[in-house]
């Protein structure tokens, strides 16, 4: 019973502030909701958006143009796989967001 997602927006941050600030800058971009984050070592943490294609794209391109700190990586992920949304769609649950 997985969603369907026109896209997902993806930002790898340092530190979990900036990815606050990271997604609170997509949240209010653009129509996209947040999904979840992810973390590893060293403190990068990769920020989870969805919407349709049109809305991710304009909160990825305003972390682009307009970056909120250092961005390490943003990418747009159009029509994603069922493999990538179940990836997603675990990280929810596993922080709590689902």
């Amino acid at each position: 019973n997985q969603m369907k997602y026109g896209a997902f927006g993806i930002v790898e941050v340092l530190g979990s502030a900036n990815a606050i600030l990271a997604a609170d800058q997509m949240l209010k971009t653009a129509q996209v909701s947040f999904r979840t984050w992810d973390y590893k070592c060293g403190g990068h943490v990769c920020i989870f958006v969805s919407g349709d294609v049109s809305a991710v794209t304009s909160a990825i391109d305003s972390i682009q143009n307009n970056p909120p700190c250092d961005v390490t990586m943003a990418a747009v992920i159009s029509n994603p796989s069922e493999e990538t949304v179940r990836l997603v769609e675990e990280r929810a649950v596993q922080f709590h967001f689902a």
